[in-house]
């Protein structure tokens, strides 16, 4: 049966070479087992036959019973189409096609009872149907049917060879039909009894044919229970092999170095959160098992700070340690940071990105061979092949998704022996989701802000309020603070009207004109240098507002910087928003993010707006996001974490079931680590189908 479900398309009753080709091209279908796990996405209920006399245009689909009488075409040039005179009982209608005249002709002939499925629509007082489904009743009878016709995904390509829904619907029910015994299961037989599951056989009949809404019900949970149960039982099986396997270096001393830091120079009290973050660390580097931990916090938690007090510990054991931030802006905010924190200790820290000169590359590889360098910060230039550590500890990713995993893998080769691994974001995770894309890391949280750190301010302005918007900033400018403006895009766009730096530069600068203000500017098609100069001049206070795009979405580290505007909020994901708000709010004053838009503005996004306004918590606007844009964008860049795609199930609208077979594969393991008693056989078989030809990069997180 398995070597069945592998036979690949190009057998199949109407298929071939070519169909096969564009199948694959298309959706990835190359066999039978990849065509019957392409599942519907809606459902059209067939049950009821309409007679022409009963046709309306506002009817969105419909079958009728009938015979055509006669073809002939009508127009000219690309308005050319091909007619037919569709009749019942109750009077006739028109169908159309604009394309593919000649096969039709060829293949539906008149006077034979058939059954049409489409829109109608109405031409000079005529019904008629465009481009309808047709199918000889007698066909219907022979072939796998249901009540609740399945529609299939498909493309414009596979459409141009005839290949619609339809027919993908045909091809399924042709396997269907072509088995001999029942479908293999993928699950032990007491996980399928124990939580009441339909069997892989019906599950894959009924979500294709099924003959009522229950029926769909229990096969889509079938099917997503197993797919998303075998993406944890993944994650969480290589979590224990590593533990097992990979013995991390043993980091038993909290010295010198740490504890300088701590007693004097530490720059305010630890909040109760970074301290049980720095607890579940130390525990991690004192056990002899390589940490890979996942380090969650708001921006202005203080992740830099727990980062910062890690790789002392590291340095007090005399290790290395690195730490890799996606920009060069951020990896200069972090090498700034941590050489203020640390002035007077005598550690050794340099920064390495791709605008370093030769020289300074030389003086940093010849002092991390001879171990004299302690903390080396940078971009993806850490990974370049001549960046050769002696003995690196401890591997701090910050802002990891910026950063493809292979990528990853590289830092992680620099040392000899697995180094230890903490992997920090600013944007928080909703838990069920770090728990499919973060399943084999050790999470922590820090949920709680600094003391002394006052909330953000946000509001909500139009277009028509922007001169009280410029009054008020006009304000904090007397008072002293500076502010940042963002815009979505550099330039004016045909495609997006949506508000760009360069028109903004001119209106600001005409509203706050030299010398009695300085504004500077900064956006990706600047070069490092012409961003550090602009970034500095703001920096120091000598410029009063900051003209940019996102690129200071990370990284822009200014206490006086009072106000953020964002313009064309409506732009930006609800993520991008909180990011951008977190980069004012960082002194002890009251500080505000001020949302600008147009006054015609989608539901999406005026829910967006009132989340914002609302709400600092970025855990509650990481929640909100993944409700409100379902599986959308949030999965478009997170499900990349995935081992395979997902062909049912939705990390968005799933919650519930991640939560439910993670528990499940967690109780397994618990018993069973590697899966060797009989009764487990079927999962590491299937383990093995599933992921044995794709890389596991789960230790480099």
């Amino acid at each position: 049966m398995q070597y069945f479900l592998e036979t690949n398309i190009t057998y199949l009753q109407g298929v071939g070479p070519k169909r096969a080709e564009l199948l694959n091209q298309e959706l990835g279908i190359q066999t039978f087992r990849d065509l019957l796990y392409h599942f519907p996405y809606r459902y059209i209920d067939r049950t009821r036959y309409y007679t022409i006399a009963e046709l309306e245009p506002d009817i969105p689909l419909v079958q009728v019973k009938g015979y055509i009488k006669g073809y002939y075409t009508e127009g000219q040039g690309k308005g050319k189409r091909l007619v037919a005179d569709f009749q019942d009982e109750t009077g006739t209608i028109k169908l159309i096609w604009f394309k593919g005249t000649k096969w039709i002709m060829g293949t539906y002939v008149p006077d034979v009872e058939y059954i049409v499925f489409g829109k109608p629509g109405v031409f000079n007082g005529i019904v008629n149907i465009i481009h309808p489904e047709i199918e000889a009743l007698e066909k219907v009878t022979t072939r796998i049917s249901s009540a609740l016709q399945a529609q299939y995904n498909t493309t414009e390509k596979l459409k141009n060879q005839f290949i619609t829904s339809k027919t993908l619907s045909k091809f399924i029910g042709s396997i269907l039909k072509q088995l001999r015994y029942r479908i293999p299961e993928t699950l032990p037989s007491y996980l399928i009894s124990g939580h009441n599951l339909m069997s892989l056989h019906d599950a894959i009949h009924k979500i294709h044919f099924p003959s009522g809404n229950a029926e769909i019900e229990r096969a889509r949970y079938r099917l997503k229970f197993e797919e998303l149960f075998y993406i944890e039982l993944n994650l969480l099986r290589f979590k224990t092999i590593r533990s097992r396997k990979y013995k991390g270096f043993i980091f038993s001393n909290v010295g010198e170095h740490f504890n300088s830091f701590y007693y004097n120079n530490l720059p305010f009290s630890l909040t109760e959160a970074q301290k049980r973050v720095m607890k579940e660390i130390r525990r991690d580097l004192g056990s002899g098992r390589q940490m890979n931990r996942l380090l969650q916090g708001d921006v202005g938690s203080g992740k830099t700070l727990v980062a910062l007090m890690s790789m002392l510990i590291a340095i007090d054991n005399g290790y290395q340690a690195c730490l890799m931030a996606p920009t060069e802006i951020l990896a200069n905010q972090h090498y700034n940071t941590i050489c203020q924190m640390l002035e007077g200790i005598g550690i050794n820290v340099r920064l390495l990105t791709g605008s370093s000169k030769k020289s300074i590359r030389k003086d940093i590889d010849e002092s991390l061979r001879d171990n004299s360098l302690n903390i080396l910060i940078g971009t993806h230039a850490l990974i370049e092949e001549n960046v050769i550590f002696n003995n690196l500890g401890l591997v701090i990713i910050d802002e990891q998704h910026r950063f493809g995993v292979a990528q990853r893998a590289r830092l992680w080769e620099k040392s000899a022996n697995p180094p230890h691994i903490l992997v920090m974001t600013a944007t928080p995770i909703p838990r069920t989701l770090a728990m499919t894309l973060y399943g084999d890391l050790d999470v922590s949280v820090i949920d709680e802000l600094p003391p002394g750190r006052v909330p953000v301010k946000t509001m909500h302005f139009t277009d028509p309020e922007r001169n009280k918007v410029f009054g008020f900033i006009r304000k904090q400018i007397d008072e002293g603070r500076q502010i940042f403006v963002v815009f979505p895009l550099i330039q004016e766009s045909e495609k997006m009207d949506y508000k760009n730096l360069e028109d903004g530069w001119d209106t600001i600068s005409r509203v706050f004109p030299a010398p009695k203000y300085c504004i500077t500017i900064v956006h990706g098609k600047m070069t490092p240098a012409e961003k550090e100069t602009s970034m500095r001049l703001f920096k120091e206070g000598h410029a009063n507002i900051l003209v940019s795009t996102t690129v200071i979405e990370v990284g822009v580290d200014i206490p006086n910087a009072s106000v953020m505007v964002i313009e064309s909020a409506e732009r930006f994901g609800l993520s991008q928003l909180h990011q951008l708000r977190g980069r004012v709010g960082r002194g002890n004053d009251q500080s505000y993010c001020i949302l600008m838009t147009s006054d015609k503005l989608s539901k999406e996004a005026i829910a967006r707006l009132e989340v914002m306004v609302r709400t600092s918590d970025g855990f509650e606007i990481a929640e909100t996001d993944l409700r409100l844009r379902g599986p959308g964008d949030i999965e478009g860049t997170l499900q990349s974490g995935i081992p395979f795609d997902l062909k049912i199930a939705s990390l968005g609208k799933d919650g519930q079931i991640i939560e439910h077979v993670r528990n499940i594969a967690d109780s397994i393991l618990a018993k069973d680590p590697m899966l060797k008693n009989e009764e487990n056989f079927v999962l590491l078989s299937e383990l093995g189908r599933l992921f044995s030809s794709k890389q596991s990069w789960s230790n480099i997180s």
